[in-house]
């Protein structure tokens, strides 16, 4: 993961907030050589849901669990999460953990592209987590952009950094260049460009983790 604050107002950050639990905890181990949202923005996502008091979530990749376990924290009884994976192993993983939580009553596991499975869940959703291929953020932002509730927030990991995109090239064309990218470091922008310049949404990046780009839907 490439942390985009400096290491003391991480450690300020982490030390600001509570503790998780003992299963997140053994997740976050799991997730030193997995890339996940991490501490910081698991207990910022945790907040938004509690915020809009979300009932339904759902995940363009979740991984073996760690962000849906956050999220499934602030969901009442009846609420749900659905989550997404294209690999079978990380989602029976995510599973167990979410069954160790508690929580799996209120989750469904989809196996496979989730701009195909977003397309068999009908909304509205209160928050939603982009966070799978970066060449896919605009296609899934544009298959859920109508199942956002009013009052509801979309929210895109690595909206600044990952790794594999190129922050610079990102930034021009934020600011009006047009710069030759990749097809990741294309699909962030093309992403944040349409999100930042839609009148349904109101949008600002969080530089949590990797950057997250929060859009609520007035």
């Amino acid at each position: 993961m490439t942390d985009i604050l400096p290491d003391e107002t991480r450690r300020f950050l982490r030390a600001a907030t509570s503790e998780p639990d003992e299963t997140l905890r053994e997740m976050e181990e799991r997730g030193e050589d997995f890339p996940t949202v991490g501490r910081e923005v698991g207990q910022f996502l945790r907040l938004l849901a509690r915020a809009v008091d979300a009932k339904r979530i759902f995940e363009f990749g979740s991984g073996f669990g760690y962000s849906a376990y956050w999220f499934a924290e602030a969901l009442p009884e009846d609420g749900e999460i659905v989550l997404t994976e294209y690999d079978e192993d990380e989602l029976r993983e995510a599973r167990e953990y979410l069954e160790r939580g508690g929580f799996a009553d209120r989750a469904v596991f989809e196996n496979g592209d989730a701009n195909e499975i977003i397309d068999r869940h009908d909304g509205p959703f209160d928050v939603v987590l982009v966070d799978h291929n970066k060449d896919g953020y605009p296609e899934a932002l544009a298959a859920v952009r109508d199942k956002v509730a009013p009052g509801g927030v979309v929210v895109a990991d690595n909206a600044m950094v990952s790794g594999i995109q190129d922050f610079d090239d990102i930034l021009a064309a934020l600011e009006g260049d047009d710069p030759e990218m990749d097809d990741e470091t294309r699909g962030i922008a093309e992403y944040l460009l349409t999100v930042r310049d839609d009148p349904a949404f109101e949008t600002s990046v969080v530089p949590l983790g990797e950057g997250i780009a929060v859009s609520y839907r007035k």
